[in-house]
C-alpha cells in the first residue's frame, strides 16, 4: 500500500468515521454503527472498502486496524512524478493554441504559465512598451486575460524587467 492509496482510502468521510470507530475499539459492524451513528449499510460498505484497501483486518467481531500495513505505507516513498508532467498539465489547462484561456489563481501554476509567455521575448533584447503590449495581446485575444494584467504579472514575478517604458526578459 502506498501513502497515496492510504489517503484515497480515508478520503471519504464515512470511511474515516468507521476507521476511527475501529481505532477506538469497535470490534464489529454493530459496535461501529453505534459509535458513529451511521446506518448499518453505510458501515458495511465502508468496512468492505477499508478491508479491500488493507487498512482493516479481521472479520465481524474481530475488526482491527492493520498496523503493519499502516507502517509500511508510511515508510513507502511516493513514486516520483515524471519530469515536466505537472508543468505540462498546467499549460494544457491554461494555454490553448498559444492563447491564454485564463491565468491560474495559484501562484505556482501562474508562474508556469508566465514562464511560457515570457519565451515570446528574446533574452537581451529591449522592447518598447507598445511592442510588449502587441505580443501580449496575441496571447490574450479571445482568451480569459487582458494583456495589461499579464504584463504586470510578468514584471511582478521577475520574468520581465522595465525601466522608463523599456522592457526586457530577465534571467536568460
Amino acid at each position: 500500500m502506498t501513502a497515496q492509496a492510504l489517503a484515497g482510502a480515508l478520503a471519504d468521510d464515512v470511511r474515516r468515521q468507521v476507521f476511527a470507530a475501529i481505532v477506538l475499539g469497535g470490534a464489529d459492524a454493530s459496535a461501529v454503527a453505534d459509535r458513529t451513528g451511521l446506518a448499518a449499510r453505510q458501515v458495511v460498505t465502508a468496512l468492505r472498502r477499508l478491508v479491500d484497501a488493507g487498512l482493516v483486518a479481521g472479520g465481524d467481531g474481530d475488526l482491527r486496524v492493520d498496523v503493519a500495513r499502516l507502517r509500511e505505507a508510511a515508510r513507502t516513498p511516493a513514486a516520483p512524478r515524471p519530469e515536466g508532467e505537472p508543468a505540462d498539465r498546467v499549460l494544457r489547462t491554461f494555454v490553448r493554441d498559444d492563447t491564454l484561456v485564463g491565468l491560474p489563481a495559484q501562484r505556482g501554476r501562474r508562474r508556469v504559465v508566465l514562464a511560457r509567455v515570457a519565451t515570446s521575448f528574446e533574452p537581451g533584447v529591449r522592447y518598447p512598451e507598445r511592442a510588449v503590449d502587441d505580443v501580449l495581446r496575441g496571447w490574450c485575444d479571445g482568451g480569459g486575460s487582458d494583456h495589461v494584467t499579464v504584463r504586470r504579472h510578468l514584471i511582478d514575478e521577475g520574468f520581465l524587467a522595465r525601466d522608463g517604458g523599456v522592457y526586457w526578459r530577465v534571467g536568460d
